[in-house]
């Protein structure tokens, strides 16, 4: 290769001539200008075109089968969203931690609010003193000693207030003060304030349930959002309060308590319990407004478990509406004795030994059936087992073993002492009474309209209506006069028993007065139970406080304030020919002499009982722990007796206990 020189820098680009010199040449058509290209280059340009092509084809192919699919899956055939699947809050509405409560009618008696909780961590907080004086300024409510110790190390962590409001925040927000947090919280409230206030219960800081409703649900409070409709009425429960409040305040009692029942479901459409207390409360109301009489005081039921005892020898056939039983003597055990308070000293009829309330006519009544039997019917009422309401605090009875249950038992349990049970017991054992026949266990929670509560019969419908219209006499002719109000027909009877000490003896002036009826006994809808719990005798009274003056004036006062409620109308112009299905000549037989003593019914007539009991054995109280001491019926003395075991003696009744052993 030859060197060249390098060219002058005024030479032209090498291939461009001069324009002069240019001019002088063809110029080729561009038009026809050609660039040729070698075999292999071209034959690589057709294989990318080609490969072009087939990418095209296949990702329009692609788009279009995308495209086909989406329109299948939205227009053609769409698919449920299964976020539209999953249950959300209203808007608005953020979703808490623990359903509502309601009452039967959609009232809310229980419902979680959000809000903000302040919490500390002391190691970040420099002046502890300084800050808890900040904040009480804010939070006056707040104990400055205590709150300086949570806030001061070595504590890692500490809660200030689990609820503030919103105010209260931005207060705190504005100081400043490093170490002082917010995070959401929830709170429990109870708008009707003290109303159900046993019933519900309450959760603790955490939002668990520690009582009542709150606590038997608690599990299913917390899984789901849906309301827990309960069986109170709050309008009824707002009347059973105010009634019983001011029977209380009338007769100077230490509490009471009071159930309205509807018969035919055991639905409790109220239950009240005095003293009581805010279910917000709860944590630092005393013991005395915590104690639930309703379904956690055992109580000895006196006069109103005669009824059971009525029922049962109706039942058993030992006695029908025209017998009766001898009252006209005392029935001594030992240097104690069996007495009528008031008594007639005759003779009774079964509707007067119900209206008169005769322990000891009710006595021999109950050794008629028979210990074994009679221990056997109160079984079938639920008398000795837990009434399974939906409240934790619910209480078991009171009652003698089957080994320790003897003659006595059944005669002072038979006018209702000597046995202890809660006021559910009772009013659920009466709905039985009075319903048909059927004992259904009680429930808090709301039944749909048209449900049928499964139930165990226990007396036949003819005994249901006996009992009734026994009922009714006790209202119209006997203790419970002061609970008749017109037109609703109200049927019962009242109870009045001496408290118990702890050493078993019967406690003076410190008794118990209690009613329990239904209405309207021509068609029973609703049962009720009043109890007073140590009242005061009064002036205009009397000088007594027994349950004629305190609990039946109660319950007329409960009746008709709730049955209006209740939808229920006085049927007033009715009362002659309503009153004529339902009433009981009061002597239902002919009065027998005073020497007999077993029942009218029975073919066979014995000799009426001598004063004195017969033989008998003193067991020692260590030997015999779950029997009761005798109920000595006058209540002018306290008696401290003595626990008793007959031996066998041919002046006992007709099918004793050990016959029917």
């Amino acid at each position: 290769m030859n060197d060249l020189p390098p060219p002058s820098p005024d030479a032209l680009p090498q291939g461009h001539l001069p324009r002069h010199e240019a001019a002088s040449f063809p110029q080729a058509s561009q038009s026809r200008a050609m660039v040729r290209v070698p075999a292999s280059e071209a034959r690589q340009l057709r294989r990318i075109r080609g490969r072009l092509v087939m990418a095209s084809l296949g990702f329009t192919l692609l788009f279009l089968a995308v495209a086909i699919k989406l329109t299948d899956a939205t227009v053609l055939s769409p698919v449920e969203s299964r976020i539209a699947q999953t249950p959300r809050a209203p808007a608005g509405e953020p979703a808490v931690g623990r359903a509502a409560i309601t009452d039967r009618n959609g009232e809310v008696l229980a419902v979680t609010v959000r809000g903000t909780a302040l919490y500390a961590r002391p190691g970040e907080i420099d002046h502890p003193a300084r800050v808890a004086d900040q904040l009480i300024r804010i939070m006056p409510h707040l104990n400055r000693e205590r709150l300086i110790a949570r806030i001061s190390p070595p504590r890692q962590f500490a809660y200030i207030d689990r609820f503030i409001t919103p105010r209260q925040q931005q207060a705190i927000n504005d100081l400043g003060i490093l170490g002082l947090y917010f995070e959401n919280a929830e709170r429990r409230t109870y708008p009707r304030g003290r109303d159900a206030a046993h019933v519900l219960g309450a959760v603790d800081v955490d939002g668990e349930g520690i009582a009542g409703v709150e606590k038997w649900y608690d599990e299913r409070l917390r899984v789901t959002r849906d309301s827990l409709r309960l069986s109170i009425d709050i309008r009824i429960q707002r009347e059973l309060r105010e009634a019983l409040e001011w029977s209380i305040e009338r007769f100077n009692a230490i509490g009471g308590s009071a159930i309205l029942m509807d018969v035919h479901t055991a639905e409790v459409l109220g239950m009240v319990s005095l003293p009581d207390f805010a279910a917000s409360e709860l944590a630092t109301a005393p013991a005395e407004q915590r104690f639930n009489r309703a379904v956690t005081g055992v109580y000895e039921p006196g006069s109103t478990y005669k009824l059971f005892t009525a029922a049962m020898a109706l039942e058993y056939g030992t006695v029908n509406l025209t017998g009766g039983f001898d009252a006209s003597r005392p029935i001594r055990i030992g240097r104690h004795e069996i007495n009528d308070f008031k008594g007639k000293n005759r003779w009774l009829s079964l509707p007067e030994i119900i209206a008169y309330s005769s322990n000891l006519a009710s006595a021999h009544m109950a050794m008629s059936v028979g210990p074994v039997r009679h221990r056997e019917f109160l079984g079938r009422l639920g008398m000795f087992a837990r009434t399974g309401i939906e409240l934790p605090e619910s209480a078991a009875t009171l009652a003698p073993s089957i080994r320790n249950w003897r003659d006595i038992n059944t005669m002072t349990i038979g006018f209702g002492h000597g046995i202890s049970v809660t006021p559910l017991h009772i009013v659920n054992g009466v709905s039985a009474l009075a319903n048909g026949g059927t004992l259904r266990p009680p429930t808090i929670l709301a039944q749909a309209p048209d449900a049928e509560r499964e139930g165990r019969r226990v007396i036949s419908e003819r005994t249901s209506e006996q009992v009734r219209r026994l009922m009714r006499v006790a209202v119209t002719d006997g203790s419970g006069r002061q609970s008749e109000s017109p037109g609703y027909f109200v049927g019962g009877k009242t109870g009045t028993a001496q408290k118990v000490g702890e050493r078993g003896q019967y406690l003076e002036n410190r008794r118990i007065s209690s009613f329990v009826g239904a209405f309207p006994m021509n068609a029973p809808r609703y049962a009720l139970h009043v109890l007073v719990d140590e009242p005061k005798p009064r002036a205009d009274t009397g000088g007594y406080a027994t349950a004629g003056v305190v609990a039946a004036p109660t319950a007329r006062r409960v009746v008709e304030r709730v049955a209006p409620i209740l939808g229920m109308v006085p049927e007033t112009d009715r009362i002659p020919q309503i009153q004529a299905t339902i009433a009981l000549p009061l002597q239902g037989g002919r009065p027998r002499p005073a020497a007999t003593a077993s029942p009218s019914t029975t073919p066979a007539q014995r000799p009426a009982p001598a004063p004195a009991m017969g033989p008998r054995t003193v067991v020692p109280p260590a030997a015999d722990p779950a029997g009761g001491p005798i109920r000595r019926t006058d209540t002018r003395d306290t008696v401290t007796m003595p626990r008793l075991a007959f031996a066998p003696s041919d002046l006992l009744l007709p099918e004793t206990g050990r016959a029917a052993r």
